[in-house]
């Protein structure tokens, strides 16, 4: 029985006191909440760039980038082949990981052929200031005006992740021919990577009803939030070759017809599940000291309930280390795009005019959170710079961290890509002045490490060959 985790509302009715309507306090942190841009319709997805501009899809077609100081949006192109039926439209993005020599741009959008809704990957290339060449890499696959997903999301080996929904068809989940209810695992140029669990086809993982969100997170341990029908939205650990149970099971392997599917068919549990559903959406990573309560913690959207949650990870990003903490309840609507830029600033975007919710004159909107005292910790009043360094560097399989003297405290190590996104995490206990990173996850380019203690950091520059 789930009576664990019907919660009800009891929990989420512990709303985090808002000192002023432009404010939200987290702990000993203020968190400063304002709107960015306005009139936006249905934003989907919000990506930092490596120009340092958000990009951002909207569901009837418009792919723009946003000026994180000035707000303005640039609309770079409008998909003429999108079809916004239902929740379908322009959904996922994804920029290439070495966006500078390869600038090539991920979208996700349904479609229509022959009259039926279809769903569709499609490689646009960005040169120029625009958005040309585009190219198919999966089409045709069944979609519906409900659960169509869709997310992408690049892995720090350089492949794509593409989360389906079942299409409305409860048959397609467990169907192993069928692309629908997967996480999806391609190359960059469309082709089905050697190691996928299933030989020759795109397949990462199955039995999912309605993904709404993909994220990366410690140790490169992949997160998933998904719609439950009446009960059980799930945030997951996405592994490979894992079954995540839909339709036979919802949330956890608790009753008797589940237990004995989830036995025979390799079923990954959840993380948390949430009874009633709040509608759960976008998903992301936080770990910067601008805001330390939410270190090593997923930020969750959602858009039903029109919350955003905190989810406490352990220190290894297997499971969480506390109940989801609710940060604001209502305020501002709907909530589905969220993004972490480099600097820890947090921005969401509003999903009111998605035929759900009750828009007003401004919305939709794009809201960034951040916390205004901050100062950057290599300017920060008594911290000291760290003497760090890696060996052997250029690295391969692993590379060795060493400290000039052992740490009193404990210190976080992070390894960053091109782009600034946490890639790897471990913590160095306190006395140890030494360990090992693994890289063997990691593909070829640059990296960053930094190591991070209350009153020390350093930076230090990595390549992998």
């Amino acid at each position: 029985m789930k009576s664990f985790l019907l919660l009800g509302w009891l929990w989420l009715l512990a709303v985090v006191a808002i000192a002023q309507p432009s404010t939200v306090q987290v702990g000993n942190t203020t968190v400063t909440v304002t709107t960015l841009a306005t009139q936006l319709d249905t934003p989907w997805e919000l990506l930092w760039g490596p120009d340092n501009f958000l990009w951002l899809t909207e569901r009837p077609g418009r792919i723009s980038r946003i000026n994180p100081t000035t707000g303005e949006v640039a609309l770079l192109l409008t998909v003429p082949e999108v079809a916004e039926e239902g929740e379908g439209g322009l959904l996922g993005m994804a920029l290439h990981p070495a966006f500078a020599t390869s600038p090539y741009v991920y979208v996700v959008y349904t479609y229509l052929a022959s009259g039926q809704i279809r769903e569709k990957l499609v490689r646009y290339t960005y040169t120029g200031g625009t958005l040309n060449s585009p190219v198919s890499l999966i089409a045709e696959i069944p979609a519906a005006r409900i659960h169509s997903g869709s997310r992408l999301l690049f892995l720090p080996d350089g492949n794509l992740l593409m989360s389906t929904g079942d299409a409305a068809d409860q048959s397609t989940p467990q169907n192993t021919v069928s692309l629908n209810g997967k996480t999806l695992r391609l190359a960059p140029d469309g082709s089905v990577p050697a190691d996928n669990p299933q030989p020759g086809q795109y397949q990462y993982t199955l039995g999912h009803r309605n993904p709404q969100g993909l994220a990366l997170g410690p140790n490169g341990r992949i997160y998933s939030s998904e719609h439950g029908p009446d009960s059980n939205d799930e945030v997951n650990l996405i592994e490979a070759g894992r079954n995540y149970g839909w339709p036979t099971v919802k949330g956890f392997c608790d009753e008797p017809a589940e237990k004995a599917f989830c036995t025979d068919k390799n079923v990954k549990e959840p993380l948390f599940a949430w009874s009633p559903t709040l509608a759960v959406s976008g998903l992301a990573y936080y770990n910067h000291p601008a805001i330390p309560e939410w270190r090593n913690s997923l930020l969750l959207n959602s858009l039903k309930a029109g919350q955003l949650l905190q989810l406490p990870l352990q220190a290894d990003g297997a499971s969480l280390q506390s109940q989801p903490v609710l940060i604001f309840n209502r305020q501002f609507g709907r909530l589905r795009a969220i993004c972490v830029a480099p600097d820890g600033r947090v921005f969401l975007g509003t999903s009111n005019r998605d035929g759900s919710g009750a828009g007003t004159a401004n919305d939709d909107q794009i809201l960034m959170l951040q916390n205004k005292a901050y100062v950057p910790t290599a300017t920060t009043p008594g911290t000291l710079p760290l003497a760090v360094s890696v060996w052997p560097n250029p690295a391969t399989s692993q590379v060795e961290l060493h400290l000039a003297a052992p740490l009193p405290v404990a210190a976080q190590v992070t390894v960053h890509d091109a782009l600034g996104r946490p890639v790897g995490h471990t913590m160095l206990p306190a006395g140890q002045a030494h360990a090992v990173l693994p890289l063997h996850h990691l593909r070829a380019g640059w990296y960053t490490v930094q190591v991070q203690s209350p009153q020390q950091k350093a930076v230090v520059r990595l390549t992998i060959q």
